[in-house]
């Protein structure tokens, strides 16, 4: 399995079907630059519209991961083939991402003990390192599926940081021992999760159009401040909305229209 094959053997197909590389991203719901990205063997297909693409192409998925047509002696053959090199891909992505992982942990570990025996020469004991602890510890859980899965670890993340948000502010509010931590911490906290995963699905949805995905983005988070700035002022009872949240919103929105404008400009063929 060659990248660059299978990108000679998509052109030649869609050339075959007289398509365009913008007429091919139109029916894929994709842009153009993702077409060119697989002609040139920078990038395969996503998995998810490998099907469609073959479908569109009138080519099995094993004739598009082997970059040639098959005949049909050669097409078991060809089949153990592609599977073997894709089960080889996904070891040694395996293996580089649990070294980085492993040297990730060691290196968490380590700053935990540097601040314990910091703590305990200047105080005795276990005071201030336990917040810093507690902290260290919710950021390596909610961060190392990420860095040891990949893309696919970004979920389980998302979980696992909507799960112990509210239990880290109480440890949080406990060690501090100022109760407003937990109330105001974690509200937000809900806001700023319902935020991210509005972020995650957009991505997910749109992962063939970042541009686009980037620009919701921007939008969305516009309301998203004016409701944890409001939120806040009602909390402490004091006015937390001026002049600069009024330019982060303009700046925002300013943001917004420019990627949305950069994602229909590369669709239709006006930006490479």
């Amino acid at each position: 399995m060659n990248q660059i094959d299978t990108g000679r053997f998509i052109a030649s197909c869609r050339k075959e079907k007289g398509l365009t590389q913008a007429q091919l991203a139109e029916k894929l719901n994709i842009t153009d630059r993702a077409v060119s990205k697989w002609e040139t063997g920078k990038c395969m297909p996503d998995s998810s519209i490998m099907l469609e693409l073959c479908n569109i192409l009138d080519v099995t998925v094993n004739e598009l991961l082997s970059g040639e047509r098959i005949e049909m002696n050669n097409y078991e053959e060809k089949v153990n083939e592609n599977l073997i090199e894709f089960k080889k891909k996904d070891e040694n992505n395996m293996n580089k991402n649990t070294i980085i992982s492993t040297i990730y942990t060691i290196a968490m570990v380590i700053g935990i003990l540097v601040c314990c025996i910091c703590d305990i020469a200047i105080s005795g004991t276990l005071t201030w390192s336990l917040i810093v602890l507690s902290s260290i510890l919710v950021t390596w859980i909610a961060s190392f599926p990420v860095i040891l899965l990949g893309k696919k670890g970004v979920l389980v993340a998302m979980i696992a940081i909507s799960i112990l948000i509210v239990p880290f502010m109480y440890t949080l509010s406990i060690l501090i021992k100022v109760n407003g931590i937990f109330s105001i911490g974690t509200i937000m906290s809900i806001i700023s999760l319902v935020f991210l995963w509005i972020v995650y699905v957009l991505y997910y949805r749109l992962k063939e159009r970042k541009l686009l995905a980037t620009g919701i983005t921007f939008l969305f988070a516009i309301p998203f401040t004016i409701l944890i700035n409001g939120t806040l002022s009602k909390m402490i009872g004091e006015p937390v909305i001026d002049i600069w949240d009024i330019l982060s919103v303009f700046i925002l929105l300013i943001v917004a229209v420019a990627f949305i404008i950069g994602d229909y400009a590369r669709k239709n063929g006006y930006v490479r």
